[in-house]
C-alpha cells in the first residue's frame, strides 16, 4: 500500500514540474513593410530566440501600420512594431517605445529648396503606403502650407520619377547611398526649435512628434550641415488581452538585450527605457507594461507607514491625555467630597451642649442642607456616585442620628 502510495505522489510531482516548464513563450509578430524596421524586428526575434523567456514568429507577409493593428485586433498577431504617429485603436495597447523614426525629406538637387512650399508645388511625390505614417504627416504639412492636391502628385517608389521623397525612417547612414541625386531637406536651423518657428508648431498641432535634428555628415554628401526635422517613435504595440505576465517579461526581455539592440544599430537604441510617459503614447499603456513599472513601487503600507505611525502615536496620546484628563477630574471630585466631611465633622464638633435643643436643631438642619447640596452637586455631576459620596452620606446620617438620640 505504502508502495502505490509513493509512485503516486512522484507521479503527482512529475506532473507539476512539467507543468512548470511549458517553454518559452511564443508572440506572433506582424513583420513591418520598412526594410530598417524588418531588419530590426529580425534581428532582436533571433535574440530573444537564444535562452529567453519569450520567443517571437513573425509573419510571412510585410505589413503597413493599419494592416498590422487589424491583426492584432482580430487576434491574428500578438504584438506588431508600428509608428506612434498612426491614429489611436481600441484594443490595442502600448508594449514600450523602441527607438525614434525621423522624417527624412529627400528632394532631387534640380529642385528647388528655398522653402517647403516650393519644394513640393508641382512636384511628383512618394510619401509611403495610403495611410502610412510618412503619408499621414506630408499630408498635414501640406495643408499646413495650403497645398491642395492638386498641386503635386504621388510616385507609388522613390525611383519611379519621384522628385521629392517623404519618409519616417530610423537613422540609417547607408541608406541614401543608392539615391545619389538626392538631398535632405531641412525645416529651419536647430537655432529655430523653440522659437515659434514652423517646426514648433507642427509639434504642438501634433503631440507624437517632437523636433530632431540630424547632425551634419550622418549623410554624407546628401546634407551639408545639420538637418532639422521631426520624428516619432517606433512602438512596440500587443492587443489589449494578451497575457500581463507575458508582456511584462516581454519588457524585461527587451531591457535585457539592450546592449545587444545597441550593437546592432548604433545611436538606435541608447534611450531604450521602461520609464514611459502615458501622455506621448497613441495608444493606452498595456497592463504587463504597468506592472513592470511600478514593480519595486512601495506597496500600500509602505507608503502610508509614515502616516500610520503618526496617526497611532497621536491615538495612544489622546488616549493617555484622556485617562489622566479623567484622573484629575476624579481627584477634583474626591478633593470636594473632602469638604463635606470636613463640614460635616466641624457641624458635629460644633454641638457644644447636646442636651440644646437649639444647638441640635441647627446643627440637624445644618447637616441637611449639606446633604441637599451634595445630592445636588452628584445631580450636576460635580460629585461623582462612588464610594466616598456613600461614606459622606453614612457619616452625616451616623451623626444626625445621634444628634437627634440626644445625650446619653
Amino acid at each position: 500500500m505504502m508502495r502505490i502510495v509513493r509512485t503516486a505522489l512522484l507521479l503527482v510531482v512529475a506532473m507539476v514540474l512539467t507543468a512548470c516548464d511549458d517553454g518559452p513563450a511564443e508572440l506572433r509578430m506582424v513583420t513591418p513593410v520598412s526594410l530598417v524596421d524588418r531588419e530590426i524586428t529580425e534581428e532582436f526575434s533571433r535574440l530573444l530566440g537564444e535562452n529567453s523567456t519569450i520567443s517571437i514568429e513573425l509573419s510571412d507577409t510585410p505589413e503597413s501600420d493599419a494592416a498590422a493593428l487589424d491583426a492584432l485586433i482580430a487576434g491574428d498577431a500578438d504584438i506588431a512594431l508600428v509608428s506612434n504617429y498612426v491614429p489611436f485603436r481600441t484594443g490595442v495597447s502600448t508594449v514600450m517605445p523602441l527607438y525614434p523614426s525621423v522624417l527624412h525629406v529627400g528632394y532631387t538637387k534640380d529642385r528647388d529648396a528655398t522653402d517647403a512650399t516650393s519644394l513640393i508645388r508641382g512636384a511628383t511625390v512618394f510619401a509611403g503606403a495610403t495611410g502610412s505614417a510618412s503619408r499621414q504627416i506630408f499630408e498635414r504639412i501640406a495643408a499646413r502650407m495650403d497645398l491642395a492636391p492638386g498641386d503635386f502628385s504621388y510616385a507609388e517608389a522613390v525611383e519611379q520619377e519621384a522628385d521629392v521623397f517623404v519618409v519616417f525612417a530610423p537613422i540609417s547612414p547607408d541608406r541614401l547611398a543608392d539615391l545619389p541625386d538626392f538631398r535632405l531637406f531641412s525645416f529651419g536651423s536647430p537655432g529655430d526649435i523653440g522659437s515659434g518657428s514652423f517646426i514648433d508648431a507642427t509639434a504642438l498641432m501634433n503631440p507624437q512628434l517632437e523636433p530632431f535634428v540630424i547632425p551634419g555628415g550622418i549623410y554624407d554628401d546628401a546634407a551639408s550641415g545639420p538637418v532639422l526635422t521631426v520624428s516619432s517613435d517606433m512602438m512596440l504595440v500587443a492587443r489589449d488581452d494578451l497575457d500581463a505576465a507575458v508582456v511584462y517579461d516581454l519588457v524585461q526581455e527587451l531591457l535585457r538585450l539592450r546592449p545587444a539592440l545597441a550593437a546592432l544599430k548604433p545611436g538606435l537604441f541608447q534611450h531604450l527605457t521602461d520609464d514611459i510617459d502615458s501622455n506621448s503614447s497613441t495608444f493606452v499603456l498595456h497592463p504587463g507594461l504597468l506592472a513592470y513599472t511600478q514593480r519595486d513601487a512601495p506597496s500600500v503600507y509602505e507608503r502610508y507607514s509614515g502616516v500610520a505611525e503618526v496617526v497611532v502615536t497621536l491615538f495612544v496620546a489622546l488616549i493617555s491625555a484622556t485617562i489622566a484628563g479623567m484622573r484629575i477630574y476624579r481627584m477634583r471630585q474626591k478633593n470636594r467630597i473632602d469638604v463635606f466631611y470636613r463640614d460635616a465633622i466641624a457641624i458635629r464638633e460644633s454641638v457644644n451642649d447636646p442636651s440644646s435643643r437649639d444647638q441640635v436643631a441647627a446643627a440637624v438642619q445644618q447637616l441637611l442642607d449639606l446633604q441637599t447640596s451634595a445630592v445636588e452637586m452628584l445631580v450636576d455631576e460635580r460629585l461623582a456616585a462612588d464610594e466616598s459620596f456613600r461614606i459622606f452620606m453614612t457619616l452625616s446620617n451616623d451623626i444626625l442620628s445621634r444628634l437627634e438620640a440626644g445625650p446619653g
